[in-house]
């Protein structure tokens, strides 16, 4: 079925609503197939777990793999992390058939009792928070599954960093290890989005993933490529047109970051009527309808924000980017009480996502949250 608007805001829709990514998914897919563990790094928001959905959706992935895309990034534990593991991999296998989410039911002896079953037969993984114990035991059943499947498996582990903020299990990352070393039936894309903690994780030489992983980085899209793409895409539901000018102003003002070029896109394909042309003169209207209607959601996590973190916050949002975050002179021009309340402030800042560090420079992280907030500066 055609969408009504293209330009895809959440979630991977198919290959035609798919911008380029065609070296990456041609390398990223060979890796996997000649049985390479990889570690996929980049800034959120630039189409990591799109391009995971996209590879897994090759014809020939599909027909001789089972694959599995797991998002951990709401997890706050290790529990959470095996519940979201197990679930993840049996909603995928309810698309295969019963004979194969029937193979990964037979091995979950730990959790059997908690699986129900729907009006249609089809299994639902309905846990509550106290119901696996151990949650150790339940991941050695998944990856006996993972070991003994009747095809070779394809595992991803999106923001895979959250599992160093878990604290009922600190040995995460060498039982994760040690699993993933014996399971010669499977590989695993480990993509994350904080590049330092991913860093540390799989380069560093006194942690238990170095150097079991080829490193893979994701860059934005080519701006060509996705003039290509708007091009394209204007013109194929209602003949409307866009002008170059206007992905370019888009992808710069935007930093090429992909899931913001798309709400741009959309917002100006929206306001675009069929057979006519999207012009520079829209572009300020797209941005601005678009904040209108985020504003009650940026006051809500403003007002969420402790008061040092929300000072700070408008602080570097005031100055764009800061590269001497804990310096007097920042701390003394936008009144900030001392050097280490800023540095604490920064810490829960960056944990939270509110603010992103890149070369030692600090920026808000949310492009269309500086937007608003430059307008209530």
């Amino acid at each position: 079925m055609m969408l009504e608007n293209p330009f895809v805001t959440s979630g991977y829709a198919g290959a035609e609503y798919f911008c380029d990514r065609v070296d990456e998914t041609k390398m990223l897919t060979n890796l996997l197939i000649n049985g390479n563990n990889v570690a996929l790094i980049s800034p959120r928001r630039v189409g990591k777990t799109d391009l995971l959905k996209h590879c897994f959706q090759q014809p020939f992935i599909r027909e001789d793999y089972y694959t599995f895309v797991i998002d951990i990034y709401a997890t706050d534990s290790f529990r959470d992390f095996v519940n979201m593991f197990g679930k993840s991999i049996l909603d995928s296998l309810k698309t295969r058939g019963r004979k194969a989410w029937e193979g990964f039911l037979n091995v979950l002896l730990s959790i059997r009792s908690e699986i129900s079953f729907d009006i249609n037969g089809n299994p639902v993984w309905g846990l509550g928070v106290g119901a696996m114990t151990p949650p150790q035991i339940t991941l050695d059943e998944i990856f006996s599954y993972l070991r003994s499947a009747d095809k070779r498996c394809l595992v991803a582990i999106d923001e895979f960093q959250q599992i160093l903020y878990y604290n009922d299990n600190k040995n995460v990352e060498a039982a994760l290890r040690t699993q993933i070393q014996q399971c010669t039936n499977a590989c695993f894309v480990f993509a994350g989005s904080q590049r330092h903690l991913m860093s540390e994780m799989f380069l560093s030489p006194s942690r238990p993933f170095y150097q079991s992983v080829v490193p893979m980085s994701l860059y934005p899209i080519p701006l060509d490529r996705y003039w290509e793409f708007a091009e394209l895409l204007f013109a194929r539901n209602g003949n409307r047109r866009v002008l170059r000018d206007v992905v370019e102003i888009i992808y710069h003002r935007f930093k090429g970051v992909t899931a913001n070029v798309q709400r741009m896109m959309n917002m100006l394909y929206m306001l675009t009527p069929k057979g006519e042309t999207c012009t520079k003169e829209m572009i300020d209207v797209a941005i601005d309808t678009y904040l209108q209607l985020s504003s009650e959601y940026y006051d809500a996590l403003l007002r969420q924000m402790p008061e040092k973190q929300r000072n700070v916050f408008m602080a570097i949002a005031a100055e764009g980017q800061v590269k001497a975050i804990s310096g007097g002179k920042f701390v003394h021009k936008y009144h900030l009480p001392s050097v280490s309340s800023v540095s604490s402030a920064v810490k829960g800042l960056l944990e939270k996502d509110f603010v992103t560090q890149t070369d030692g420079e600090y920026c808000v992280y949310d492009h269309f949250f500086q937007l608003y907030l430059e307008k209530k500066l």
